[in-house]
């Protein structure tokens, strides 16, 4: 089977990096979808997110990272995927990805399961990880080294 895992990963953190791997473990093929979310303000380009991950799954086997333009159920018919996975580490994220998932199979009968996040994990967020990057905080114990070097320097040229 093969899974699909999207999100905007700006930055990865080892939340996405922890719902992957697992995800990695349960599917044949995992693929990592980089989407453009117009209601958010990033951090990195899209390519510069492909590219960090690239390196952060680059051990996983099965798992390869991808851009995502367009709707998601419309990549997933292109790209035979047989099942979407979220991650989830509150309810009010469950409520959204509930709606999302519904809406999903809707449209093309798409499944979508739903993991939830490792505890020491939960309290992540790109969105958090950011402000404290952005206010000179150091975020480099929820990411990758290479990804808070790349904080570093982007935060460093604002």
């Amino acid at each position: 089977m093969k899974a699909i895992c999207p999100g905007s990963f700006d930055p990865v953190t080892h939340g996405h990096l922890d719902i992957v791997a697992r995800s990695a473990r349960l599917f044949d093929e995992v693929i990592v979808a980089v989407g453009r979310n117009s209601a958010k303000n990033y951090l990195f380009t899209p390519d510069e997110r492909v590219s960090m991950l690239r390196d952060a799954v680059g051990g996983l086997p099965g798992v390869t990272v991808t851009l995502l333009d367009g709707l998601l159920v419309d990549f997933c018919r292109a790209h035979d995927v047989d099942v979407i996975v979220k991650g989830l580490r509150f309810a009010s994220d469950f409520d959204f990805e509930l709606q999302m998932a519904q809406m999903n199979h809707a449209l093309t009968g798409i499944e979508t399961i739903m993991l939830p996040t490792s505890a020491q994990w939960s309290h992540l967020s790109s969105t958090m990880i950011r402000e404290i990057a952005k206010l000179g905080g150091d975020v480099s114990q929820f990411v990758t080294p290479e990804v808070a070097r790349r904080i570093a320097a982007k935060t460093s040229e604002r």
